[in-house]
């Protein structure tokens, strides 16, 4: 399917005057990328959360360097620990409208580990606390589609890797996320993780769009990027995205490349362009049909959402 043959972020954003954007894993790779490009554009606020303070003020003196009447707010949160993403938005967000959220920070092929919260790692940090950050902003997303000419977005980064839930029956297994197993599998497990918590992001934003229809929400894959949490790998898992990314002819991208499409999606297309619900390929492909079967179960997706939602109320 042919998607934009030509997207510069400096000339196909339009103005974003008087929007208020949040980046979550702003302080480095594709978030701080996403920073930078949004703060050309001259929205009213931009939020970014990170663990990194160091981080995310060289990020800011950077950005005012450039852009001195740019508006930045780091909101130091921790995805992991959902008490952490719910104090951080009480206590950092300060607006009382949210025009644009991207859901991008996560990590990749994590050993066997628990949040503090009792959750396999790689779920809790790739797609519980992005929900629980979702639920915290809704109010201010919502907020948002009452203006005339509204157009509010949420694209959330999930990955290709998601097929990996191949590796677990029915692709999201509740029955060990409510147990507190660490879900170990003899084969990639560590890639098996991830790929749930990937197919989870693209459930997330698809059942989203369905309950919240006038907030165009999306997920994305990105493509396979030069950040940190790729580059860092070691060992095996090294190895494997090596070897897969070779086998595939996939090459990989500068982060300056691999933003386009999140960026395209949450401010470059016009609204009436967007799928909502869809899922989207670098730079611009609808390829919601592509996926497996079970990305694309509406009923999953709903079980997902509601089981998301029981876990949040406990926090």
């Amino acid at each position: 399917m042919q998607g934009v043959t030509a997207f510069d972020p400096a000339k196909d954003i339009p103005d974003l005057t008087g929007k208020v954007i949040l980046v979550t894993g702003g302080t480095a790779g594709l978030g701080a990328t996403s920073v930078r490009a949004f703060a050309a554009q001259n929205p009213s606020h931009i939020y970014f959360t990170g663990r990194n303070v160091s981080a995310a003020n060289a990020l800011i003196s950077e950005i005012k360097a450039k852009h001195p009447t740019a508006a930045l707010t780091f909101i130091e949160m921790d995805l992991s620990s959902l008490q952490s993403v719910k104090q951080g938005v009480l206590t950092g967000f300060k607006h009382d409208h949210l025009e644009i959220l991207i859901n991008n920070a996560g990590i990749i092929a994590k050993p066997q580990g628990l949040s503090t919260d009792g959750y396999e790692i790689q779920f809790a940090t790739n797609h519980l606390g992005h929900a629980m950050l979702t639920q915290q902003l809704l109010p201010y997303l919502l907020t948002a589609t009452q203006t005339p000419g509204a157009d509010v977005r949420v694209v959330t980064v999930s990955s290709d890797g998601y097929a990996a839930h191949r590796g677990i029956k029915g692709g999201i297994s509740f029955t060990e996320l409510d147990s507190g197993s660490t879900m170990s599998r003899t084969v990639l497990g560590p890639w098996v993780r991830y790929g749930q918590s990937k197919l989870a992001n693209i459930l997330f934003a698809s059942e989203l769009a369905r309950r919240y229809p006038n907030i165009t929400s999306v997920s994305i894959h990105p493509g396979v990027v030069e950040t940190p949490m790729n580059t860092e790998m070691r060992g095996f898992n090294k190895k494997f995205v090596s070897i897969t990314t070779w086998l595939g002819g996939i090459k990989w991208m500068k982060p300056e490349q691999g933003v386009l499409n999140q960026l395209w999606c949450a401010a470059g297309a016009k609204k009436e362009v967007l799928k909502n619900g869809g899922f989207y390929r670098p730079v611009g492909v609808d390829d919601w049909e592509t996926l497996t079967k079970e990305a694309r179960d509406g009923e999953l997706a709903k079980k997902l959402l509601d089981w998301t939602e029981s876990v949040l109320d406990n926090f």
